[in-house]
């Protein structure tokens, strides 16, 4: 199944609904508990699709895909490096990614996002998959000279606009073997399988339930593959999840655009 959160053209309210082929239904009830679908009634084009949900926290991992750790020259954490970034920073598909004055270089980090969809406290591996509501797509947007000015990763990874999610959230998705892509104006910039993952998605899940616990609808972000690469004014930025879907986002610069906010 494939849910959505979204607008209909020229209205104010926003809805949760599903998605058959290229058309919308909404629910009745809530995203995470019992809710009945309606009829699918909207093309895809006669909606805004909005970011899928909004977190009550995000959790992201470093260095996930040891490529990438080499790329920048660090070690593979020999346990999961976690980080936040704060639920204000995301946006939905085609919504933009605003480049802030305060950085010279901000880069795509595409990822697989787990949407958690029930309360985990200090479960295992083997129990992860049933505390799991879904997948979708994220964009781990990076300042990356702050990043390395901070030496840590709050301001660098915070800024409004840096956590596009979408394009919906796919509950019968297997996250073992997962092709994630990122393309920067059609060019591929990433390429990778999820089975490259240092630690495994349930690995994750399991970790942070043993430090945190996980509440129905926060989201996880499971690391990016290497090949991270800056972004421009004007560039058009997909990430691709093998099975989900392609999260796009525009990127313009501060100047031109003021940041969009989470329900875009």
């Amino acid at each position: 199944m494939r849910y959505v959160r979204f607008q209909r053209k020229g209205e104010d309210a926003v809805r949760f609904g599903w998605m058959e082929g290229e058309r919308i239904g909404s629910i009745e009830g809530p995203l995470f508990g019992a809710h009945r679908r309606t009829p699918v009634t909207w093309s895809k084009t006669a909606v805004q699709l909005l970011s899928p949900l909004i977190p009550g926290k995000i959790v992201c991992v470093g260095r996930n895909y040891a490529e990438h750790a080499r790329e920048h020259d660090a070690e593979v954490p020999e346990v999961p490096l976690l980080f936040l970034k704060p639920p204000s920073a995301v946006i939905g598909p085609r919504a933009a990614i605003v480049l802030p004055a305060q950085s010279e270089q901000v880069e795509h980090e595409g990822e697989l996002a787990v949407v958690i969809g029930r309360k985990a406290r200090a479960i295992a591996p083997e129990e992860a998959r049933e505390f799991i509501f879904g997948y979708t797509a994220a964009n781990d947007v990076t300042a990356r000279d702050l990043q390395r000015a901070d030496g840590q990763w709050t301001r660098a990874k915070g800024f409004d606009t840096f956590c596009p999610l979408g394009p919906w959230i796919d509950t019968e998705t297997e996250p073992g073997d997962l092709r994630i892509s990122c393309r920067v104006n059609g060019q591929i910039r990433q390429l990778a399988s999820t089975r490259e993952m240092v630690f495994s998605v349930y690995q994750l899940v399991a970790f942070i339930t043993g430090i945190m616990t996980l509440e129905v609808g926060d989201v996880l972000l499971t690391g990016t593959p290497a090949g991270v690469g800056r972004l421009q004014a004007g560039d058009t930025v997909q990430v691709e999840i093998e099975g989900i879907g392609i999260l796009e986002n525009p990127v313009v610069d501060a100047a031109l655009e003021a940041p969009a906010s989470a329900a875009d």
